[in-house]
């Protein structure tokens, strides 16, 4: 089974159905309890702050699993959150998992980004098995994460600077892009991940 976070944002039933597409046993859950769950999705459509004052609650359970190994795959600002703190929303602190920031597109681009765009891979990583440099996928974001360790950064995409669109720490893992409206390549990274929870 593989969770769902739902904490009041993000279209949970794209992610929902397209999991199920990819073979995995998706369950929406509402309230802070990973019982069961081989896997955990946090996906998201919001402000930082928003989203972390909605998310706090879920902290504790999902640290608590993340210590046991458990994979957790963050998309868009589901990714975001993972950081330390945001431009979008001062004061507000992120989980922290990953160190770094969450900063603002640069000026002289469109903002938000919406639309398509090729993927640089930095390094191997089982959830890209079957991508390949240039393969796109699909972006909706105003802000992009800077870790602080650059070794936490899979692959990247350009839009006016280098932006991180994979990164990875141990077992968790995040997207700026979102696979569930990726067509087949996004499918095919819900695969993996649903591959290596059975795993």
């Amino acid at each position: 089974m593989i969770a769902i976070v739902d904490y009041g944002m993000g279209n949970l039933f794209s992610i929902y159905n397209a999991l199920l597409k990819a073979g995995g046993d998706p369950e929406i859950k509402r309230e802070p309890d990973f019982a069961g769950a081989a896997g955990i999705v946090i996906p998201g459509v919001g402000s930082f702050g928003r989203c972390m004052e909605s998310l706090r609650r879920f902290q504790e359970p999902l640290e608590q699993r993340i210590a046991e190994g458990t994979p957790v795959l963050g998309i868009c600002i589901g990714m975001q959150v993972m950081m330390d703190e945001s431009e979008e929303s001062p004061g507000a602190r992120g989980f922290g998992w990953i160190p770094g920031r969450v900063v603002r597109l640069p000026e002289g681009v469109t903002v938000p980004q919406m639309g398509w765009n090729s993927l640089e891979i930095k390094r191997d990583l089982e959830l890209l098995d079957g991508i390949n440099p240039g393969d796109m996928f699909y972006f909706v974001h105003s802000y992009h994460c800077v870790p602080s360790d650059k070794t936490a950064v899979v692959a990247t995409t350009h839009y006016g600077v280098e932006i991180a669109a994979v990164v990875a720490e141990e077992n968790i893992y995040g997207t700026q892009f979102h696979p569930e409206k990726s067509g087949p390549k996004g499918l095919r990274i819900l695969e993996n991940f649903v591959r290596m929870v059975r795993c």
